[in-house]
């Protein structure tokens, strides 16, 4: 492509881009297509001649845009959001355009020291130990495994990484029974293995109970094991409970673990003063991390991991063979060293972009009208006698479902399955559900970028109207 091509065609998709962000609303929600439809729209080989801009914009328009569940949609509301904002798109296409490989300092040296500032703005603005360092990660998952590698490397000074495992380790890792999954997929890839992750208990609010955590680290230290990190959850993935960060605090203090905090959702509304004494006890922690690609206005992928103690994740990673030393690596950070990738992208000029186009306030302004819609859905579903909540609504996460007291558990969870089911194929709306204590429960999540009060609104209408259709078929 000529250059002169380019700044036309590139004009041509920032024009399509701007529409599409006015107009995402109008698309559905979720696709109607079935598997391969897609698939079977491409060609079985690749191109052996080059193919004109036009016909692959076109394809662009007319095969994978049908085929797209729209995440930026403001009646999304499944899962967790993974919104973003005209700032963060803008900073995504400066990244591609400098195209950055931001390893080291010397590799890009305003990248690195932006990262380091904006971490510590976050931190700062989140109420985070000020001694506390961030580092910019592509999601939770990798970060929290960044963390339970620097856990098992501290414990072990450094061994494992040096000699590989005796087999005596015999390590346990304790969180509570709502924990997310990839918490077992990092201690797959540790080498401590899942069936050494000890589920903690939780209370009726579905947060983790310290006493059952103590006793379980002393079972434990009993049979011979070894107690190596206390993953707590600042917003479950299942119903944003909250675990008492301060009580595990003392505890692994107590036991002298590590401490890891995962509030990847959640973590966001420390940035509202508010919420910031949900973190008490924090500072006695080892590492947090949350993800501003959630609820943060920055689009995937973007996850920032706090630590008490760089030395031991430096310690951890660094690895630095002859081509990459530079005479500078004492006096700087070379990020390459504080997680698991060698090659870094320049993630945190999305950051900057979104802090400064919106300020921390009007973050904040954002966070509370999601969390006031969140209050307003919630009390419409109290308000119907067949309807209930199955946890506490903790930030913009409501858990509900269906229930009478004539049905037996098995049918009110294919009810509310089905109802579920058919909301999503309307294509106006999307939910998702989880289970909480057996029973299918529903999650409406309220956190897109550009989500009103209508679109609650028409998504409570919705959900009646098929509430009413899905009752009338079960009669039938």
């Amino acid at each position: 492509m000529k250059k002169e091509e380019f700044r036309a065609y590139a004009h041509q998709v920032v024009n399509w881009m701007a529409d599409y962000m006015e107009q995402k609303e109008n698309y559905s929600v979720t696709p109607n297509v079935t598997p391969k439809a897609i698939f079977n729209q491409i060609p079985s080989s690749a191109p052996e001649k080059p193919e004109p801009f036009e016909a692959i914009f076109k394809d662009f328009q007319e095969i994978i845009v049908p085929g797209m569940t729209h995440w930026q949609h403001p009646s999304f509301f499944g899962y967790f959001p993974a919104n973003n904002s005209e700032p963060s798109v803008l900073a995504e296409m400066l990244m591609a355009t400098l195209g950055a490989q931001c390893m080291s300092w010397i590799t890009s040296p305003a990248a690195t020291e932006l990262e380091e500032r904006v971490c510590d703005w976050l931190r700062d603005a989140k109420g985070i130990d000020s001694s506390w360092k961030g580092v910019v990660h592509d999601t939770a998952s990798t970060a929290t495994l960044s963390a339970i590698l620097t856990a098992r490397e501290k414990a072990t000074q450094f061994q494992i990484n040096e000699k590989g495992f005796t087999g005596n380790e015999q390590f346990k890792v304790y969180s509570s029974s709502h924990v997310h999954s990839s918490i077992d997929k990092a201690l797959k890839i540790a080498g401590i293995g899942v069936k050494n992750l000890v589920r903690i208990p939780v209370d009726k609010n579905f947060a983790m109970i310290p006493e059952e955590l103590d006793s379980a680290i002393n079972k434990d230290l009993e049979a011979g094991f070894r107690p190596l990190c206390v993953v707590s959850a600042l917003g479950t993935t299942s119903s944003t409970a909250v675990d008492p960060i301060f009580e595990i605090t003392q505890i692994t203090r107590k036991h002298g673990i590590w401490h890891h905090i995962d509030a990847a959702f959640a973590g966001t509304a420390l940035l509202l003063p508010e919420f910031q004494h949900l973190i008490k006890g924090h500072e006695f922690a080892d590492s947090y991390v949350f993800n501003p690609h959630k609820w943060m206005f920055t689009n995937f992928d973007c996850t920032i991991l706090y630590v008490r103690e760089p030395k031991f994740l430096v310690n951890t990673f660094s690895m630095t063979p002859e081509y990459l030393k530079t005479k500078l690596d004492d006096e700087v950070n070379n990020y390459r060293d504080w997680g698991i990738q060698l090659g870094r992208r320049f993630r945190a000029l999305k950051l900057w972009f979104v802090i400064r186009s919106y300020g921390l306030e009007g973050i904040r302004e954002k966070l509370r009208k999601h969390l006031q819609l969140a209050q307003l859905a919630k009390s419409w579903i109290e308000s119907e006698q067949y309807l209930e909540l199955l946890a506490p609504v903790n930030f913009n996460t409501i858990c509900f479902r269906y229930a009478d007291s004539g049905s037996t558990s098995e049918k009110l969870n294919s009810l509310n399955e089905s109802w579920m089911n058919s909301v999503n194929a309307t294509g106006k709306a999307f939910f998702t559900h989880t289970k909480l204590d057996g029973k299918f429960v529903i999650r409406w999540v309220i956190g897109q970028t550009d989500v009103e009060e209508k679109h609650i609104r028409n998504a409570w209408s919705l959900l009646l109207e098929k509430l009413e259709d899905t009752l009338q078929q079960a009669k039938n």
